[in-house]
């Protein structure tokens, strides 16, 4: 089995802040948001091809480590 390694920082050109009440969130542009979209509708009717199985791997990585991020600020901003 061969592992790839995903470069989610190829996607930070399609990242943008949000202000959210008081907090500064880090988002996926609305183009970006759409492809994680569809993504995940051609992975649940099992369409995806490799390319696509790398894109999904990046874009998730990039929406876990925001997530992160984000709870991170949210959580400092509690305090």
């Amino acid at each position: 089995m061969t592992t790839v390694i995903a470069r989610p920082s190829s996607l930070i050109g399609s990242i943008r802040i949000e202000k959210l009440d008081k907090f500064h969130l880090f988002k996926f542009n609305d183009q970006l948001q759409a492809r994680m979209e569809e993504l995940l509708e051609r992975k649940k009717a099992d369409l995806l091809t490799p390319e696509e199985v790398i894109e999904l791997e990046e874009i998730g990585e990039l929406d876990r480590i925001f997530t992160h991020i984000n709870a991170m600020l949210v959580a400092q901003n509690n305090d």
